[in-house]
């Protein structure tokens, strides 16, 4: 089975409009139908503005809001226009952007959204939007790098795996992918801890199971004590040339990855790949 709806977000950042090719192409690739969707909070006004009128202040917000939009739905209608997609929908929400992508993300079989750059903000966005989308949308999320420009995704693809439950979640949710991948590299984490649940023979199963969807894979062992997991897996896809990486996300509690750091806020902080995540 593959992804028949896809969804992605559309906004006036630099790395836009290749984030829209790739969706567009995706969309080609399994003949799925494919959203466009702008959302934003409405922008900070100047200090000056501040001082209008109510009805003013919100008229400027809006008029701000509608030419964001605009510009991100001619992004949009250029890419799938040249890619030659009839099956899409385009879709604009003022206000409340989390709740937002969530709530049409569950309508769809993947989402796809762009890095946060931390230097730059545009249209008003939030920095924490794809962390929020990972956790609230109960879809897979491909997150797309705010530097660099990718032709494709998936042709070289590295698998993050600890067997447990976000691992699990985002290795079924990249099945479509991975059963149409030159290559798939699985790499294995913790599984020489006394705790670990992938058994004696780590990557035994998970090599078995993925055969078994005809994903034949080359496995790598993890090596106790090196680095971090983030760095390890960031290390191993520049090594093996990956184009696309999949990993659970937030497999501690969010508040402890805020505080202690994680491989999901290394990874989303200093990826260089488009990355699936789900949670």
């Amino acid at each position: 089975m593959g992804y028949k709806s896809i969804i992605v977000h559309v906004d006036s950042t630099p790395g836009c409009r290749n984030r829209v090719e790739i969706a567009a192409l995706l969309a080609q690739r399994f003949n799925a139908h494919l959203t466009g969707l702008f959302t934003n909070w409405l922008p900070s006004l100047e200090s000056n503005i501040a001082e209008l009128p109510v009805h003013a202040f919100t008229s400027a917000s809006y008029e701000y809001a509608e030419k964001c939009a605009n510009q991100a739905q001619e992004t949009f209608d250029s890419v799938v226009r040249a890619v030659g997609l009839d099956k899409i929908e385009w879709r604009k929400r003022i206000g409340r952007p989390i709740e937002t992508l969530c709530l049409n993300a569950r309508y769809h079989d993947l989402v796809v959204l762009g890095q946060s750059n931390p230097e730059q903000s545009v249209d008003n966005r939030q920095n924490d939007l794809v962390q929020q989308t990972v956790l609230g949308a109960g879809r897979p999320v491909l997150v797309m790098p705010y530097a660099g420009s990718f032709s494709d995704v998936g042709q070289q693809a590295l698998v993050g795996w600890d067997a447990r439950r976000e691992a699990t979640r985002a290795l079924t949710d990249a099945l479509p992918l991975l059963k149409l991948a030159k290559k798939t590299t699985v790499q294995t984490f913790n599984s020489h801890s006394m705790l670990s649940p992938q058994g004696e023979l780590p990557g035994a199963d998970i090599s078995l199971y993925l055969a078994r969807h005809g994903v034949p894979i080359e496995l790598m062992a993890d090596i106790d004590g090196v680095m971090d997991t983030g760095s390890q897996l960031l290390m191993t896809a520049a090594n093996v040339g990956a184009d696309l990486l999949v990993m659970g996300a937030y497999g501690h509690s969010r508040l402890l990855e805020i505080v202690l750091g994680g491989a999901t806020k290394t990874v989303l902080e200093s990826m260089t790949i488009p990355v699936l995540m789900s949670h």
